[in-house]
């Protein structure tokens, strides 16, 4: 049975603490730097879903009674492990997603940095919103504010990020004394299945009831029959919109039930007169094409003061082609690899195409190297302007998320009018601004419309001690990032007598003589 070798078991589901193989080829993902290599093969049974959920909520209760120094401790234990096995993660992150290797490195690292994040006890820290108080009601009464796990949550992760953005929500539902069943992107299936074997490692080190984590492979049927399950308290989900679309329609009718949900962005950046313009080139060709244009924080939009835009553009071309594209595993300096699969690459050219009919004028046209994976290179275009019209044929500037290597600028006079294009979007993940003036700095963190708001920086990228979520289409309120834990626990508000001095209302009466 086909398994890479940073996997310690066949292609599996982990299913109430056993694994229980899948072999077949219904499910198989290749490199994308090499198609012809087979990195992970596998035959999803849409009954799992039942099972993983059943294995989840037998051991809810157990988990959830669990101390929280239990807790923690075997979630520090998982981040020790993640740091010995980093070379594994690295390795098999880059061959199943076609990450450079520097690139992937970076992501195996946020895996036991998120544990660290997640359980520090600062004055800023996630913890201290999820920490119990009491508070004096009246002489007699003391109120209390504790916190409950919502239950069994369902993690359904993307391929960009396909241990980091799920490792994600599982930290902090784990901490919080939450059971879980993961359901990786199908075209990640062997990353999944790694990361969920770290975390077995580290439950079954410390005794925990079997069933804590549980894995369920497949694609768009289990998917949907796990947004669909009754027996779930929660979804947490990062990927695109439209499926992000699909879980709350099959959620309506579950309203106690906890979504969260970050999805795709057509992110902004505007160039002020007054810009440190080799700053801005560098954060906008940086943000617009790392991980090959893959991150739902990349730059996907420029919006240039027409003063500077002749020099900026032409900065921003020449960096966008002299961009180093290889293969991942590459000895010299690769900025670049591949695109995920061969339909995201014919996606991003089917849509330059029609932005191009529309009236873009493509400064740097997409060219495919001469490699055997899903190659592309950094496409740049320019447009009269952003406006909020989702018809790519009959706008060039089309509110459109393009999921690849693609950049369009647009130029300004007025910083309304900047705004008002940055603005021009049904998304609202990141928005950046590069000037020096603290005013215009003032008004945009006030007036932007998104949830990660940067200044004199790209929009791609962001720290796990901040909140990371998006507004409109990008997201539904809850976002993660340092605020993970907030959507992973319950407050329960409670109050306590202490006395027997019960008032007796107007229109009630009550004799003592009734009790006798």
């Amino acid at each position: 049975m086909m398994h890479h070798a940073a996997l310690g078991q066949p292609a599996s589901n982990l299913l109430g603490g056993e694994w229980v193989p899948i072999p077949g080829s219904t499910l198989v993902s290749h490199s994308p730097a090499d198609p012809s290599r087979v990195i992970h093969s596998c035959a999803p049974q849409l009954s799992h879903v039942d099972r993983a959920v059943h294995g989840a909520r037998s051991a809810a209760a157990a988990w959830a009674r669990t101390t929280q120094a239990t807790r923690f401790a075997i979630l520090k234990r998982f981040a020790a492990i993640c740091k010995e096995r980093e070379a594994d993660l690295t390795q098999l992150i880059s061959d199943e997603t076609g990450k450079v290797l520097w690139d992937a490195k970076a992501e195996a690292q946020l895996l036991s940095a998120k544990v660290d994040i997640t359980l520090e006890q600062s004055a800023n820290s996630g913890m201290t919103r999820v920490t119990g108080f009491e508070t004096p009601i009246s002489p007699t009464r003391k109120g209390i504010c504790s916190f409950r796990p919502h239950g069994v949550m369902a993690v359904l992760g993307p391929f960009n990020f396909p241990a980091h953005l799920p490792n994600g929500h599982i930290i902090p539902a784990l901490a919080m004394g939450n059971t879980i069943v993961f359901k990786p992107s199908d075209k990640t299936p062997a990353i999944g299945q790694l990361l969920t074997e770290l975390l077995d490692q580290a439950l079954r080190e410390a005794g925990a009831p079997a069933g804590v984590v549980n894995l369920v492979q497949g694609g768009a049927d289990v998917a949907a029959a796990l947004s669909n399950h009754a027996d779930l308290d929660g979804i947490l989900f990062t990927g695109s919109w439209p499926v992000g679309r699909r879980i709350m329609q099959a959620n309506l009718d579950r309203p106690g039930r906890m979504l969260a949900l970050e999805m795709g962005g057509n992110n902004p950046a505007i160039i002020m007169p007054d810009a440190d313009l080799k700053q801005a080139a560098i954060e906008c060709v940086r943000s617009a094409f790392i991980t090959t244009g893959q991150r739902c924080t990349c730059t996907r939009r420029v919006i240039v003061h027409e003063s500077l835009a002749p020099r900026f553009i032409k900065a921003v071309c020449t960096a966008a082609s002299n961009l180093i594209i290889g293969h991942p595993a590459s000895t010299h300096p690769v900025f670049m690899g591949p695109l995920i699969a061969k339909s995201a690459r014919d996606h991003v050219l089917h849509v330059i195409g029609q932005l191009t009919r529309a009236g873009g004028e493509l400064l740097i046209p997409p060219t495919m190297p001469d490699l055997p994976g899903w190659y592309i290179t950094p496409s740049v275009m320019r447009v009269p302007r952003f406006e909020a019209s989702t018809d790519a044929d009959g706008h060039p500037g089309a509110d459109v998320e393009i999921f690849g290597p693609f950049l369009r600028i647009a130029t300004f006079s007025t910083f309304d009018d900047a705004l008002a294009q940055a603005n021009s979007t049904q998304f609202g993940l990141a928005s950046s601004i590069f000037t020096q003036d603290a005013a215009t700095i003032e008004r945009y963190l006030a007036e932007a419309r998104a949830g990660c708001i940067n200044i004199n920086a790209g929009t791609a990228g962001a720290s796990s001690k901040l909140p990371f979520g998006g507004l409109g289409l990008s997201g539904n309120h809850r976002p993660a990032g340092a605020f993970s834990l907030d959507y992973c626990a319950i407050p329960i508000g409670s109050m306590v007598e202490s006395g027997n001095g019960a008032v007796i209302p107007s229109g009630m009466t009550f004799d003592e003589a009734w009790l006798k």
